[in-house]
């Protein structure tokens, strides 16, 4: 199976159904297993390579979503290229996985020049017409229209894609994706989250990410993907209302943005069937406006990219507010998908009863084969037979997995254990706060001093100590935060998750290290 055979499920049943449109091309599931075999025929003709490692450097795009089905149509390995990266990050994913096609959109032209000077040994080739390097759309096409594409029998242990760690504990590592885990994927999205007829999914953030795996989970029941470059809070509420759009997923970031819109409660969102999120959890007080909003439409996965997207589902039924007995779910990731065992374990890997703390472990084949030539940091991982997330939390009596901090960013101040997402959550559900960010930084009475970084709504002007003693009425003392500073902006990584390395770094850089 995989996203090859997935696709093709969908275009032999329901070629004449539209597919994708970015609001410039709109083309049906037959025009897109055409383009798909075209351009799949052409980069097969550019390496002698099996299993050929193929970049794709495109914005959401109809022409880019074509070109990625392209790469697994040809039997090889998809290496994405976020567009928001810089060129140095796209450098070192072209010469650590030693790609040998780049296949770029005109808009990327200039970076896709940058790369071939630096990485001269990669071929280039423009997916959506002449950029004046490498070869044309045209030009590839031609290539590939004599060439037989051979349907070789599939190994479910393929790796098929490597995809970059978000690298907020440093370098990124490069995670490889098998056959069987896109399979696994699909299974775990739709025993999950069933899909009816007439599903229209709206992807704004980058498709190189969980927007694109939404869009490929859904295309295989035949969904139409309608493409956004970029989110605009705006533009996402009028493309609700004018195609009736059933699927939307926006990381909590955005949904906080979306809420702010001065339109919101004018518009008509009840087309929405599933409003879907990940990535990072998510304040209860904003998803109670939510469901106030949109409706019990609300839907969070929660994985990673070792074992993407599918580890555990919150579903709208699960989304309960009217009952005080159930409320507290909304704190949770939901329950183990059906394909996926999820287990708190201590420290030998041993696991834990309920309610108990200790770091979230999977057992599935969700979880990837490797990192991609570094043995030594997927062995990191590996314990007792399970992938270890990195993430701390515990699951209630009724199997319900609640995360509360990654293992790293834990604080340990006057001797306790403080985990920020407490901190932050309590933050978020005050009226002046639109995003905020918990450190721990270097204090000489408590080791380590919990402090606040947080971003006002526009036309707000929290007072520093008001947010204090609203976190210890909330929290108590130790918990909350010693010093809270208010930004314009908290900075983000190019995923745009709050970048807490970056924000770290000037208060420890003078700090001496262990060894």
């Amino acid at each position: 199976m995989g996203v090859k055979a997935l696709f093709s499920h969908a275009a032999s049943l329901w070629g004449d159904r539209p597919c994708m449109d970015d609001g410039t091309h709109r083309l049906s599931y037959a025009e897109v297993a055409e383009r798909r075999t075209e351009l799949a025929r052409g980069i097969s003709t550019l390496t002698p390579n099996d299993s050929a490692k193929i970049a794709l450097l495109s914005p959401n795009s109809s022409p880019g979503l074509c070109a990625l089905l392209a790469i697994y149509h040809a039997d090889a390995v998809y290496v994405p290229l976020n567009t928001s990266f810089s060129l140095q990050d796209h450098e070192a994913a072209i010469n650590e996985v030693e790609v040998d096609i780049l296949l770029f959109g005109q808009a990327q032209a200039e970076t896709a020049a940058m790369l071939l000077d630096r990485c001269p040994s990669i071929v280039v080739a423009c997916i959506d017409g002449d950029a004046g390097i490498g070869l044309s759309l045209s030009e590839l096409i031609a290539r590939g229209a004599a060439y037989e594409l051979v349907d070789r029998p599939s190994d479910p242990a393929d790796i098929v894609a490597i995809y970059a760690t978000g690298g907020s504990t440093g370098k990124p590592k490069r995670v490889m994706h098998s056959r069987l885990n896109w399979t696994t994927m699909a299974a775990c999205f739709h025993a999950a989250l069933p899909v009816e007829e007439g599903t229209r999914y709206l992807a704004a953030p980058p498709v190189t990410h969980a927007a694109g795996a939404f869009a490929l989970m859904l295309m295989a029941k035949g969904a139409m993907i309608h493409l956004h470059d970029g989110f605009d809070a705006g533009d996402i509420l009028d493309t609700i209302e004018r195609e009736q759009i059933t699927h939307l997923y926006l990381p909590p970031t955005a949904i906080y943005k979306l809420l702010e819109h001065p339109d919101l409660r004018s518009r008509d969102t009840s087309s929405l069937r599933a409003f879907m999120y990940t990535a990072a959890p998510m304040s209860p007080d904003k998803l109670r406006t939510c469901i106030d909003v949109f409706g019990q439409v609300m839907v969070q996965f929660w994985g990673q990219m070792e074992a993407p997207s599918f580890c555990t589902c919150l579903t709208p039924e699960d989304h309960v507010v009217y009952d005080q007995a159930l409320v507290h779910r909304l704190n949770s990731c939901g329950r183990e998908t059906m394909f996926v065992r999820v287990e708190v374990v201590d420290e030998e890997g041993k696991p834990l009863t309920a309610g108990e703390r200790g770091e979230l472990a999977i057992r599935s084949n969700l979880v990837m084969p490797g990192y991609f030539r570094n043995p030594e940091a997927t062995a990191e991982v590996t314990l007792n037979g399970w992938h270890l997330t990195g993430d701390l939390g515990f699951k209630d009596a009724d199997g319900y997995v609640y995360i509360i901090g990654r293992k790293r960013d834990m604080i340990i101040t006057g001797g306790y254990n403080v985990y920020p997402i407490d901190i932050e959550q309590a933050l978020l559900g005050h009226p002046d706060v639109e995003e905020c960010a918990v450190i721990g930084i270097p204090d000489a009475l408590w080791g380590e001093a919990v402090l606040a970084i947080v971003q006002p709504k526009a036309d707000r002007s929290p007072v520093e100590s008001d947010l204090i003693a609203y976190c210890k009425e909330r929290l108590g003392s130790i918990k909350a935060p010693k010093r809270i500073e208010l930004r314009a902006d908290i900075p983000r990584n190019a995923l745009g998750k709050v970048d807490k390395p970056a924000i770290r770094e000037p208060y420890w850089r003078d700090q001496p290290t262990s060894d």
